[in-house]
C-alpha cells in the first residue's frame, strides 16, 4: 500500500533544526548522514510514527525565502497526541511558542503552534469516535 515516508521542511541550518525537533518536540533522530558535498540527509519524526520529516538547509535565495512560509502562513503541519494535556504543557515547558490557547472543538482538542522558523502546526487530539 503506498503511504507518506518523508515530507521535506527547508531549515535554514541543520543542527537548529534538529535541535528543535528533537528537543522541545520530542521527535527522534531517525538519521544524520554527510552528503559529502556540505549537504546532509537528517530525517526526525515523532516517536512511534511512520511519517517523517526531511529536514533540508535552504541551498539558494529562493529556498532560503521559503523557510518558515512553506505553507504561506496556514497551519500546514498536524501532530497528533494521545495525551493534549500532557503535550501541551510539555512542549510549553520546553519553550514551543503557541499562537492561541487550547481549543475543544467537535473534532478534538487542538492548539496552534510555530516552530523555530514560523511554520504553524496543529497539536491535535482527535475526538475518538
Amino acid at each position: 500500500m503506498p503511504h507518506i515516508a518523508l515530507v521535506t521542511l527547508v531549515v535554514r541550518d541543520y543542527d537548529e533544526a534538529l535541535a528543535f525537533y528533537t528537543g522541545p518536540l520530542g521527535f527522534e533522530l531517525i538519521e544524520d548522514t554527510d552528503r559529502g558535498d556540505g549537504s546532509r540527509w537528517v530525517v526526525v519524526r515523532p516517536r512511534g510514527s511512520g511519517a517523517a520529516l526531511l529536514l533540508a538547509r535552504a541551498a539558494d535565495d529562493t529556498q532560503r525565502a521559503s523557510v518558515g512560509a512553506q505553507t504561506g502562513g496556514r497551519v500546514g503541519f498536524f501532530l497528533h497526541t494521545d495525551d493534549f494535556a500532557r503535550d501541551h504543557a510539555r512542549m510549553a515547558a520546553a519553550g514551543v511558542r503557541f499562537l492561541e490557547e487550547p481549543r475543544h472543538e467537535p473534532y478534538g482538542s487542538v492548539a496552534v503552534f510555530e516552530d523555530l522558523y514560523g511554520n504553524r502546526w496543529d497539536l491535535l487530539q482527535p475526538t475518538t469516535p
